[in-house]
């Protein structure tokens, strides 16, 4: 592996402490480094397509230039090259970390996440038959997709004539989309609804979303009645999910809810062991309990110090002390603090919501779907940011003060007309904010 790759973890770790994890998912994740040229100081980079290319020059330029200055330095700029996007399907981008099996034999347990671990160790055993659907919750970074994986793993090879089918949320959400413009909902319901085993990920953002919500529904019931397993996964409980519908929530709760926790001190230096032993990596007992001691918040923080450690080893060939390791998780430290809110996150997080794209908030277009969401984003802008209005109003495509005014004004009478406006917009508040 050339220095490039190794150092590519290290950028992405950067840009991801930044922003919020949709849109690092969205923009960064598809991201792949092809070369380094130290002698023009450029760094090639590979997008899947010309609009993600460019969806990154003009929101994100400035960010991949901070965090290859924060690697290589002030001379390195960067290209990015466009190549036909090939098939990585969730489940692969999920199951695997640069060789690092996401399985029950790589998952350090602890009592931070016991009973979660042996929750899913039950239904992949004997599926349907204990736990159905099994729920679990906890904050980002905690292994809940490490743990879905695992289910995935272990009940393919107990089972390998079943059919197993894994989704990120938002991947499902874009497939029923694209089925309904397409009249193919009967081969997305053929793919979902004979399932042996469903996992889903992050399924708090189905919420708000009135078709997903209601495909979603009908394949729960289908599954459910024929004694599939049902296995997700979501940042809160079932309960607490403003936008998710009752009926959901009711099925949701109907099997085994389990949360993870951040770990304690024993079971994160159990972490920073596993993952460097993963990487054929040796890690020097004082510097383990030292970066366990600074990093308490999640294991991704953990993992990405060891993959830093790692990369300050081999390419400028520090010793492995904790002097090497003050320098690897310093950013990480002084990163762990909230990232301040900014506005195109905001926008983000509204498109999102109301799936359209953050250019269209910010255009001229007038259909229903935009200008809704429009409103919405200038009153979580207003809300959160208290920005002056004739600012908010340049931010959106250089409308004036009154357009703004009015939108506010909008918004402030749909909330109190319309709950379901007022779960959906809290819950947008939400997301940002724990972001």
């Amino acid at each position: 592996m050339d220095s490039f790759d190794q150092a590519w973890d290290i950028i992405c770790e950067f840009c991801k402490s930044r922003i919020t994890d949709v849109a690092y998912k969205t923009w960064f994740s598809r991201l792949r480094p092809v070369s380094m040229d130290f002698e023009k100081g450029v760094a090639i980079i590979e997008a899947p397509n010309d609009f993600h290319k460019q969806t990154l020059l003009r929101c994100y330029s400035d960010l991949l230039s901070q965090a290859l200055k924060n690697v290589f330095g002030d001379s390195i700029g960067f290209e990015l090259c466009v190549t036909e996007e090939t098939d990585r399907g969730s489940e692969k981008e999920a199951s695997q970390d640069e060789g690092y099996e996401l399985t029950f034999r790589t998952f350090v347990v602890g009592p931070s996440n016991r009973f979660a671990h042996a929750a899913c160790q039950a239904v992949a055993s004997k599926p349907a038959l204990l736990y159905n659907p099994l729920f679990i919750y906890g904050n980002s970074g905690l292994g809940k997709t490490h743990l879905l994986s695992a289910v995935s793993n272990e009940f393919k090879a107990n089972f390998p004539d079943r059919t197993v089918v894994y989704v990120k949320s938002e991947d499902f959400t874009n497939e029923v989309i694209d089925a309904i413009a397409r009249g193919t909902t009967s081969a997305l319901r053929a793919k979902y609804r004979n399932a042996d085993l469903l996992l889903m990920d992050d399924v708090q953002f189905i919420g708000g979303k009135t078709s997903t919500q209601e495909e979603f529904f009908h394949t729960f019931n289908t599954l459910y009645e024929a004694k599939k397993q049902i296995v997700l996964t979501s940042d809160r409980p079932p309960k607490d999910i403003a936008t998710l519908e009752d009926r959901l929530k009711t099925r949701f709760e109907w099997g085994l809810t389990a949360d993870v926790q951040a770990p304690e001190f024993e079971t994160r230096v159990a972490i920073i062991r596993r993952k460097a032993e993963s990487f054929d990596f040796d890690i020097p007992e004082n510097v383990c309990e030292y970066m366990a001691n600074k990093l308490k918040n999640n294991i991704r923080q953990l993992e990405g110090a060891v993959k830093k450690l790692r990369a300050f080893h081999l390419l400028e060939n520090r010793p492995i002390n904790i002097a090497t390791a003050q320098t690897a998780i310093s950013d990480i430290i002084n990163n762990s603090q909230p990232t301040p809110v900014t506005v195109e996150k905001i926008i983000e997080e509204v498109a999102r919501t109301y799936q359209v794209t953050p250019e269209d908030i910010c255009s001229q277009k007038r259909n229903a779907a935009v200008s809704k969401s429009r409103q919405v984003a200038m009153y979580v802008v207003r809300e959160i940011t208290q920005m002056p209005m004739v600012e908010i109003g340049q931010t959106f495509g250089g409308r004036d003060h009154s357009t703004v005014v009015y939108a506010l004004r909008q918004m402030e009478d749909r909330l109190e007309r319309e709950s379901h406006t007022k779960d959906t917009v809290n819950d947008i508040i939400k997301n940002i904010r724990d972001r």
